[in-house]
C-alpha cells in the first residue's frame, strides 16, 4: 500500500505559476509521497486544437518522476456519456484519446467520469439514472476495451451527484462486467450524495482499484458564501442539501480513522492518493494530509 498525492491538490499553485508540473513532482516526492496521480486541469499533454500528443512533455514528466523515485500510478480526466448519436461517439473517441495519453505516460490506470458532475439536481433522479445507466456503462465498456489494447486499466469514480453512491456505482460496474474496469473510490465524494464514507469504503473495497482520500467540513446550516457546485475550496451543497467544503485530511468532519480502518480490514492494499481541495495553502495542506494519512493508517 502506497500513500501519495494527486496533482489536483496542487492545481492552484500550478495555475498561479508557483510550481511547474515538474516541480510539483519533485515537491511531492520531497514531502513523502510514495506515488502520484496526474490530473490534466492546470496542464495538459496534448494540443487543445489538434489533439497532437506532447510526447516531449510526457518524456520530461516520466524522467522527472523516475529521478524523484515517485511512480506515476493514475491519470484522471473528465467525461460525460449522457449524450446521443454523434455527440456520444465523439465523446467516446475523445476519452479513448486520453487513454492513449495515459499509455504514453506509462501509468497503469486511468479514471474517467461517465457523466457531468455538475448535472442539475433535478436531473439526478433515479428515473434519470435508469435512463442513462446503460448508455454510460456501454460507453465505458468501449473505452476499457481500448484501454486493454493499450495496457491501461480504466476506472469509474464516485463523482458528483449522478453516478455516485454505492448502489449506482456498483450497477455501472456490473453492467460493464470487465476485469479491465474497476472503481476509484473517493472517500470524500460519497458524502456528496449523503452516504456514510466508512460504510461505503467497506462495501466497495472489493471493487476498488485505487483510492482518493480526502476530507470535508460538513454543516447543516448555511455558513455563507455557498454555491451549488463550486467545490474547489468553496462551500457547496450535497444532494440532500448539506453544506460541504474541502478540508485538510483529519481536520474536517469525516472520520478518517473509521474510513481507513474499513479499507484496511477489508484487505485493500492498493494506492491511495491524497486529494485536497480546500482554502488552505495547497502545499501546507497536502504535506499535512499525507502525514496524517500515514499516521492514521498505522494507528488503525
Amino acid at each position: 500500500m502506497r500513500i501519495g498525492l494527486s496533482s489536483y491538490s496542487l492545481d492552484l499553485d500550478i495555475k498561479q505559476g508557483k510550481l511547474t508540473l515538474l516541480e510539483a513532482i519533485d515537491w511531492a516526492a520531497a514531502h513523502g509521497a510514495e506515488c502520484m496521480e496526474l490530473v490534466p486541469f492546470a496542464f495538459r499533454f496534448d494540443d487543445p486544437e489538434t489533439g497532437k500528443i506532447d510526447n516531449e512533455l510526457i518524456a520530461k514528466v516520466k524522467r522527472r518522476a523516475s529521478d524523484a523515485g515517485i511512480p506515476l500510478v493514475n491519470y484522471s480526466v473528465l467525461a460525460d456519456f449522457c449524450k446521443e448519436g454523434e455527440a456520444l461517439e465523439k465523446e467516446i473517441a475523445r476519452v479513448c484519446h486520453e487513454v492513449d495519453i495515459a499509455a504514453a505516460l506509462g501509468v497503469p490506470r486511468m479514471r474517467h467520469d461517465v457523466c457531468g458532475f455538475r448535472r442539475p439536481h433535478k436531473e439526478n433522479t433515479l428515473k434519470d439514472f435508469e435512463r442513462w445507466m446503460p448508455v454510460m456503462a456501454d460507453a465505458a465498456a468501449q473505452v476499457t476495451t481500448h484501454g486493454r489494447e493499450m495496457g491501461v486499466k480504466t476506472m469509474i469514480e464516485n463523482h458528483g451527484f449522478f453516478a455516485n453512491g454505492c448502489d449506482r456505482v456498483e450497477r455501472i460496474l456490473n453492467r460493464v462486467n470487465d476485469e479491465n474496469y474497476g472503481l476509484l473510490l473517493d472517500t470524500g465524494n460519497i458524502v456528496c450524495v449523503d452516504e456514510d464514507a466508512a460504510v461505503a469504503a467497506e462495501a466497495l473495497a472489493p471493487l476498488t482499484r485505487m483510492v482518493h482520500l480526502k476530507d470535508f467540513y460538513i454543516r447543516t446550516r448555511d455558513p455563507g458564501d455557498a454555491t451549488q457546485f463550486d467545490c474547489a475550496g468553496s462551500w457547496f451543497r450535497s444532494r440532500g442539501g448539506k453544506y460541504l467544503r474541502g478540508a485538510i485530511l483529519a481536520q474536517g468532519d469525516l472520520d478518517i480513522w473509521a474510513i481507513l480502518r474499513s479499507l484496511k480490514t477489508s484487505g485493500y492494499d492498493g494506492d491511495i492518493a491524497i486529494e485536497f481541495e480546500g482554502l488552505e495553502d495547497a502545499q501546507y495542506a497536502s504535506a499535512v494530509s499525507m502525514q496524517n494519512a500515514r499516521r492514521i493508517w498505522n494507528e488503525v
